[in-house]
C-alpha cells in the first residue's frame, strides 16, 4: 500500500515539477515581450522628439541662415556667415538622427564594443547579487530604526 502511495506521489510531483518549469518559463517569455515592447517604444518616443526637435531647429537655422547672408551681403561682412557652419553641423547631425542612418551606425558600434570590448561594460563593484543587495537593504532599514529614536 505503501509502495503504491509512495509511487502515486512520485509521479504527481514530477508532473508539479514540470508544470513549474514550464509557468517559470512562460513567465520569463512574458517578462522578455514586454522588456522589450517597453524599449522599442522608448526608442521610437526619441525617434520622435527628434523628428520634433529637427522642426523647430530647421526653423530656426533656415531663419538664421537667410539673416545672415542678408546681413553679410547688405553689410559686406562675410564674417557674419561663420555661425552657419556649426549650426549646419548641429542641423546635419539632427537630419541624420530623425531620418537618417545614424541609430544603425549606433547600433553597430554597440555591438562591436560589446563583441570586443566587453570590459568597459563591467559595472563599478561587479555585477549585483543578492546578497550584495540584502545588505544595502538591511543597512538601510537599520538606519531607519537608528533615526526614528
Amino acid at each position: 500500500m505503501g509502495f503504491l502511495l509512495s509511487k502515486s506521489m512520485d509521479a504527481n510531483l514530477k508532473k508539479q515539477q514540470e508544470f513549474m518549469l514550464h509557468n517559470s518559463r512562460l513567465q520569463m517569455e512574458r517578462q522578455i515581450l514586454m522588456q522589450n515592447q517597453m524599449r522599442e517604444r522608448q526608442m521610437a518616443m526619441q525617434i520622435a522628439w527628434s523628428r520634433e526637435f529637427l522642426k523647430y531647429f530647421g526653423t530656426f537655422f533656415s531663419v538664421a541662415t537667410v539673416g545672415l547672408t542678408v546681413g553679410a551681403v547688405k553689410r559686406k561682412k562675410p564674417v557674419l556667415l561663420a555661425p552657419i557652419v556649426p549650426l549646419g553641423f548641429i542641423f546635419a547631425y539632427q537630419m541624420d538622427s530623425a531620418y537618417g542612418t545614424l541609430i544603425y551606425r549606433m547600433r553597430g558600434e554597440a555591438e562591436s564594443i560589446m563583441a570586443s570590448e566587453h570590459d568597459r561594460l563591467d559595472l563599478p563593484l561587479g555585477t549585483l547579487t543578492f546578497d550584495s543587495v540584502e545588505k544595502a537593504r538591511r543597512a538601510k532599514n537599520s538606519l531607519a530604526s537608528f533615526l526614528e529614536k
